[in-house]
């Protein structure tokens, strides 16, 4: 089955083979996209950028992730304007990974847009579905997160560190835990600055 199918295939939420010659392919040229956007560290940000654009399906301006950023396929995720992830940042998009502007991610975030087959001999064959994960403008995910398939984070919000998200979050809230829940909304209490005039 051609690459194209098979894209189309896993972002519309059907059963996929991940074991065929076109997606084992995909992941392997993934590998070495990545690996040349982590070994341009140092380098000027419109470099690093034009290495990204070539990986990712979509960058906005000013999208930095630190050493080391690894994606399964890259061209299921989309990012916008002023993203920031510190090290080691995992995204495997195979359901499509969308982040919306000023998203900060702090160390060793994951997030899995793809489920194997419960059966163990469906697993053993290559049988995954995929669900979209998405994330609104300036949400805040703490260290150590995993946002797991068909979540998604709403604008403002901030998870935890160490949490395990398995389902949405509602914006502008505070969520955290295993699995995490919302332990209260963010309110004026928060600012420690003055509000803008």
């Amino acid at each position: 089955m051609e690459l194209g199918r098979q894209r189309a295939r896993m972002r519309a939420g059907e059963w996929y083979n991940d074991l065929t010659e076109e997606l084992v392919k995909a992941r392997e040229d993934s590998v070495r996209r990545t690996d040349s956007y982590n070994a341009s560290f140092g380098r000027p940000a419109p470099e690093r950028e034009a290495l990204l654009a070539g990986l990712l399906q979509r960058i906005g301006r000013r999208v930095h992730f630190e050493p080391t950023f690894r994606c399964e396929f890259g061209f299921n995720i989309a990012i916008g304007d002023d993203f920031y992830a510190n090290f080691d940042c995992v995204m495997l998009d195979g359901g499509g990974i969308t982040i919306a502007n000023r998203v900060l991610l702090g160390p060793r975030v994951s997030i899995y847009t793809t489920n194997h087959a419960v059966d163990p001999a469906d697993r053993a064959a290559g049988w995954c579905l995929a669900r979209t994960v998405a994330v609104a403008d300036d949400v805040w995910v703490g260290g150590d997160v995993t946002i797991n398939p068909g979540v998604t984070i709403g604008a403002g919000s901030v998870i935890g560190a160490g949490s395990v998200v398995t389902r949405s979050v509602p914006a502008g809230v505070v969520a955290a835990g295993v699995p995490a829940r919302v332990i209260r909304p963010i309110t004026e209490a928060d600012r420690v600055s003055p509000p803008h005039q």
